[in-house]
């Protein structure tokens, strides 16, 4: 008698499953289905949005196509566009700049969620303007008092206790790996000092390349504080397929992109993958995947073109419709106190809307 041969497990596995279907066979446009999303992300849901210069995109596109961002700290109305951008308002759902590093992340929410005390720390300009170390470029010439520097980081700090408690989801998006720490209170700058504003003091200031581990650490406390205070709130995590500028970790900067971006995406997939209201995005596989040959990127190898980020935002939105069908475009009127952005606000497509610190190192290899 001829034994019943039972299907293998790749017999009954999808084209996506399989190289050459899903991407040998395909021209790089063509690649799809890249994400099968565990959440269905209404127009209606309130989305808060952070992270580094990457996700700045996220909050365009969201904005774009009318879904609910949430836009938590606005700016005054008198302001231009220009002005807006200068003073960082509407780039993330609070004025805190851009937020590299997961235990930058980690701090804010601790200030913000469980009133933390903000260490005292303030820095002072050739001009003798106050400068705050932890949002040194949100106001580039700096504030006119200390009184109106703290009242501006008292605004900031309501802003997020107001976006993470009320949002149904916050998408964030994982940059770099390094950071400088403060010796003795320990806590992490979002930049070098000496570098926007203040002054490096090597007996004060240290290098911190962090580890999986510590990331994983990070990521995991943000993520449970704010539960904490909003139960329902789910979370988008994505990382950043932007190169580093320069790395001050003693090696070769592709070197120290690779480490950093790859233990990044670790973190996030293996989050992700343990954690039913943790989703992960592949916004870094698909600018940064050798099958799309490099083509998404500038002449300089790092910016990313618009092409590039029209795909990755087409490949978000595509995907999200694939699980919950086509729906009518919504302008959803909020009465709370937070700001919704209409679709009719949204920034321009120009690159010169992102706004990107890190990329003011870039000055400093010229020299």
């Amino acid at each position: 008698m001829i034994p019943f041969k039972h299907m293998n497990p790749y017999e009954a596995l999808p084209d996506e499953a399989f190289w050459r279907k899903a991407i040998a066979g395909k021209q790089p446009m063509q690649v799809t289905n890249i994400w099968k999303p565990k959440f269905r992300v209404g127009y209606h849901h309130r989305i808060a949005t952070a992270g580094s210069c990457f996700a700045q995109h996220i909050s365009k596109a969201l904005i774009d196509r009318g879904y609910n961002w949430v836009d938590a700290e606005p700016a005054p109305e008198e302001l231009s566009h220009d002005s807006k951008l200068l003073f960082n308002y509407g780039v993330f759902s609070f004025r805190t700049g851009n937020i590299y590093t997961a235990a930058l992340l980690k701090q804010w929410v601790k200030w913000a969620l469980e009133r933390e005390p903000m260490p005292d720390e303030v820095w002072k300009s050739d001009i003798g303007r106050f400068i705050d170390p932890f949002r040194p470029s949100i106001e580039p010439s700096g504030f006119y008092s200390l009184e109106e520097l703290q009242a501006s980081r008292e605004c900031t700090l309501r802003a997020i206790r107001e976006a993470l408690t009320t949002s149904k989801y916050f998408f964030f998006t994982l940059g770099l790996t390094e950071a400088w720490i403060n010796r003795k209170g320990k806590y992490v700058y979002p930049m070098c000092p000496g570098t926007i504003a203040g002054e490096f003091l090597p007996e004060l200031h240290q290098f911190k390349n962090f580890t999986y581990r510590d990331i994983r650490r990070d990521i995991m406390q943000s993520l449970e504080i704010i539960k904490l205070a909003n139960p329902k709130i789910k979370f988008m995590l994505t990382v950043s397929p932007v190169p580093l500028t320069a790395t001050a970790d003693h090696k070769h900067v592709l070197v120290a992109t690779t480490y950093s971006k790859s233990v990044l995406r670790a973190v996030a997939g293996e989050i992700a993958d343990e954690s039913a209201d943790v989703d992960y995005f592949p916004s870094y596989e698909l600018i940064t995947g050798f099958p799309f040959r490099g083509m998404f990127f500038k002449e300089n190898m790092r910016s990313i073109t618009a092409e590039g980020v029209n795909f990755v935002m087409n490949s978000f939105f595509s995907c999200l419709e694939s699980i919950q069908g086509k729906r009518k475009r919504k302008n959803i009127a909020d009465a709370s106190s937070v700001t919704v952005r209409n679709v009719a606000e949204t920034l321009s497509d120009n690159e010169d809307d992102i706004v990107c610190e890190e990329e003011l190192l870039s000055v400093f290899g010229q020299k």
